[in-house]
């Protein structure tokens, strides 16, 4: 498939999932938002679901090149962590589509939900877990792997949080700064977890 055709299966894809959800969305409303007959869609994917997957993947993959860039450019390991888990905040915050799309909320609202095909998503997981390991080795370096592990989830659990506050102008209410709360959030993980760590 040529990347130009695949670029516009995507987006049209990703149109029509914004708008009917992932459960209504039809690969002949794809085929229409994108310009080509349904036809020619299934040639290349074979289900709705395997257009989702691959347009999540590349959201995960932009997001990975986000989190390990913005480790890079530090020296420490703590502010290693803190960058990379803030630049994954940003990512979401600065993409709402890819947010929904991570979180499956094209899906159907706040429930557990993943996709029929268990291998896709064990391999989704992966790459989202990719995403986060700038922030988890940075911590290991600092505090071992158990730790890291931790401090990771607490992370992720936070930015969801925050995410969906703001994603919903929910932390309007408090007129407080998502992004400023983050950043608090993590330089207080690593600060705390050195001072228990020496006491």
């Amino acid at each position: 498939m040529s990347e130009t055709k695949r670029a516009l299966i995507l987006e049209g894809a990703l149109r029509v999932f914004a708008r009917d959800g992932l459960r209504e969305a039809s690969m002949r409303a794809i085929a229409k938002e994108a310009g080509y007959t349904p036809g020619a869609i299934y040639g290349y994917f074979p289900s709705k679901e395997h257009i989702y997957a691959a347009a999540l993947n590349e959201s995960l993959r932009r997001l990975q090149s986000a989190t390990e860039t913005a480790a890079s450019h530090v020296a420490t390991a703590a502010s290693r962590y803190v960058a990379a888990a803030l630049a994954f905040f940003d990512f979401y915050d600065e993409n709402p589509r890819d947010l929904d799309m991570g979180f499956y909320l094209f899906s159907g609202g706040m429930a557990p939900h993943g996709l029929s095909d268990e291998e896709t998503n064990r391999e989704l997981n992966a790459a989202l877990l990719a995403t986060l390991e700038p922030a988890r080795s940075a911590a290991a370096e600092l505090f071992g792997t158990e730790v890291a592990t931790r401090l990771t989830a607490e992370a992720f659990a936070h930015a969801s949080g925050l995410l969906l506050l703001r994603h919903t102008r929910r932390l309007n209410l408090f007129r407080l700064d998502a992004r400023e709360l983050m950043q608090s959030y993590l330089t207080e993980q690593v600060d705390q977890d050195t001072v228990s760590r020496t006491e």
